[in-house]
This record gives C-alpha cells, sequence and structure tokens, in this order.
C-alpha cells in the first residue's frame, strides 16, 4: 500500500473539489463518463461481476459509457489501482476497502454496495481436526491486510498464537496468490489456507483438504460481507449517473443469477476458463456457489467488526470511519432504505 501513496496524494490533490462525495452540482460535473474503469477477481465471490460482465449486463446498463475492465487477485492490489487512478471503481473486500479510506484520511474512495457474504473458510489437511493444533503450521491467505487475512489473524489470536504483521510466529502465515495456495497444498508445502471461494472447494475437492472453520460460523446469523462496491470520491462526484448505471448492472446481474442458478453456474464457469484459462469441474463451481449469498446490502456493521479486528492484529491504525459509505445511489436503485451503520457520508 505505501506504493501508492504519492499517487494517491496526487490523486487527492487534484480531486478536492469533488472528494466530499457527490454533492457537486449537475453544472459543476464534466458531463457523462466516457467510460467506466471496474476491477474485480476472478472468484465466485465477485460473482456479480463476472457474470454482469461477461454477459454484457453492466455494459447494457451503462449504454453510452465504455465499461473497461481489469482482473486483480487481491484486495490490497486493487486498492493500488484505485489510488493511481487507474480504475474507477472496484469489487474488493472489507478490510482493503477500510485500509483505502483511512490511508487516504477518508478522501479517496467510498463503498457504493456491497455483492456478496460468506464464501469464505480455514481449509487444513485432514489429520488437523481442533484449531489448537495450528501450532507450528504453515497457513497461506491471498494476501497480508486482505480480508481472508484478518480473519485469519483474528482466528489465530482469538486461540493465543503469537504472529507477527509479516506473518511469523508460532503459527505463519503465508501471503501468495491462490493458485499457488491449491499447488502448495496438494504438495504437502503448507498445511492450510483460508481463502475465498471457489478456491476454498478446490482445496477440498480437488486438494483432499477439510473444512476446519467456515468464516460463517464466526457472524451472527451467518452473514457477513466479504465483497464491497468502491468508487474512487473523484468519479463518484463526476460521474453519479455512471455509477448509478453500474449499480443497476449489478442488480440486474444477481436477479438473473438467483432466478437460474444452474444456468448461472455454467455462465460463471465459461467466464471463469476465459479470465483464467481454466474452468473449473462442475463439483467445485456448485459447491462454491452454494456457500455465498449475492446482495447488495453491504452489511456495514460487519465491516465495521472487520476494522476492529484488523486494528487488533495490528494492520490498521485506529480510524474514525464515518462517511466510507455513502449509499445514496444504491437507496435510489434499489427503491428502499439500507443500512450504513452509522458509517454513512453526512448529507448536504
Amino acid at each position: 500500500m505505501r506504493r501508492a501513496l504519492s499517487a494517491l496524494l496526487a490523486l487527492v490533490a487534484l480531486g478536492a473539489a469533488g472528494a466530499c462525495g457527490t454533492s457537486s452540482s449537475a453544472s459543476e460535473r464534466p458531463g457523462p463518463a466516457r467510460e467506466l474503469r471496474l476491477g474485480y477477481f476472478a472468484n465466485v465471490t465477485h460473482a456479480a461481476a463476472v457474470y454482469g460482465v461477461g454477459t454484457g449486463l453492466y455494459q447494457q446498463a451503462l449504454g453510452g459509457t465504455k465499461l473497461r475492465t481489469q482482473v486483480f487477485s487481491a484486495g490490497p492490489t486493487a486498492v493500488e489501482a484505485l489510488f493511481a487512478g487507474a480504475v474507477d471503481a472496484a469489487y474488493v473486500g472489507p478490510n482493503p476497502a477500510v485500509n483505502a479510506f483511512v490511508q487516504s484520511k477518508g478522501e479517496a474512495v467510498r463503498i457504493v454496495a456491497g455483492a456478496t457474504s460468506g464464501g469464505a473458510a480455514l481449509i487444513v489437511k485432514p489429520s488437523i481436526t481442533d484449531v489448537s493444533q495450528l501450532r507450528g503450521k504453515r497457513i497461506a491467505d491471498p494476501q497480508t491486510g486482505g480480508t481472508q487475512d484478518i480473519a485469519l489473524r483474528t482466528l489465530l489470536a482469538a486461540n493465543r498464537f503469537r504472529v507477527d504483521t509479516a506473518g511469523a510466529g508460532e503459527v505463519t502465515v503465508v501471503a501468495q496468490d491462490n493458485g499457488a495456495t491449491l499447488d502448495l497444498f496438494k504438495g504437502g508445502q503448507i498445511d492450510g489456507g483460508w481463502v475465498p471461494e471457489p478456491w476454498a472447494s478446490r482445496l477440498v475437492l480437488d486438494g483432499g483438504g477439510k473444512v476446519l472453520v467456515d468464516e460463517k460460523s464466526l457472524w451472527p446469523g451467518g452473514r457477513f460481507v466479504t465483497t464491497n462496491l468502491v468508487v474512487r470520491t473523484q468519479f463518484l462526484a463526476d460521474h453519479p449517473e455512471a455509477v448509478e448505471a453500474l449499480l443497476r448492472g449489478q442488480v440486474a446481474a444477481d436477479k438473473a443469477i438467483n432466478a437460474d442458478k444452474a444456468r448461472a453456474q455454467q455462465v460463471l464457469n465459461t467466464q471463469l476458463k476465459e479470465l483464467t484459462g481454466k474452468a473449473l469441474a462442475p463439483a467445485v463451481i456448485a459447491r462454491a456457489f452454494a456457500n455465498i449469498e449475492l446482495t447488495e446490502d453491504p452489511l456495514a456493521a460487519t465491516l465495521k467488526t472487520s476494522a476492529e479486528h484488523a486494528h487488533a492484529v495490528g494492520l490498521l491504525r485506529q480510524a474514525d470511519l464515518k462517511g466510507i459509505y455513502d449509499l445514496t445511489l444504491l437507496r435510489k436503485v434499489l427503491g428502499r432504505p439500507v443500512d450504513d451503520a452509522g458509517l454513512g457520508r453526512a448529507e448536504p
């Protein structure tokens, strides 16, 4: 994240006039967006984006605004792209979104919607039957400071395992690409991984692993935010119509997926093959799909808790998150209230 600070400061300086949310008058805006650059992951936890981009629903909703996309493998990398102005919006987990907000002193980004709940788990070798047996083991997750990394470190801290911010300690936390995690797990070089879908299902079905902790079990009602839609504050101020159209595209994708889940899995698998070069086994995508819930609700209270966890494990300084959400357009699109847990921007 430090690599992007200089780019971030420049971005904030250039965008200071519009950095307070969507309060700019229509006459002050630069006109319709010519393009919207969207980042997302080739993961089942980003199903709305994978499906919506692949089927053209997002472009259809955007109309004359050209959709350009970039695929990332972890949230902190996507945040760096937001900081650098390389993308205008991105689907990321709660902790990268919070980090972006905090490191930019509340200036650079806003969460405008949720996308997914659930779909993350700690998968381990079958010989490990209890968290207490993780001492001395090597456990992977996608990236330091990412959503699964914070969840893993929180679990370890709750069980009194000492792990420093670099991942060294009584349990070794290895931050790496999910594909590498599967390969190393199959080869016996790591003992498990806290990963999102479809990688959790792949570790079980392809790697012979077992679920030690389904993250749903750690949250009230089994619901927690896995993926948010984050937008650069300046883009939101300049082009609220484009952001609203993007939200309409997401809602359309969610409705289509939920209306025919069997077809949706086929479409998702086709798109994942195009993005990664390899399709998932039908059993993998079926299992992964059963573990997620698509929801535009950002489940804001759970993001607040995730931020507290990140602070507790030493990867986030104490910060006021007031203003991280701007759900004005989401409420308009859905036609109903959406809770921001008191973290919404101040109304003009």
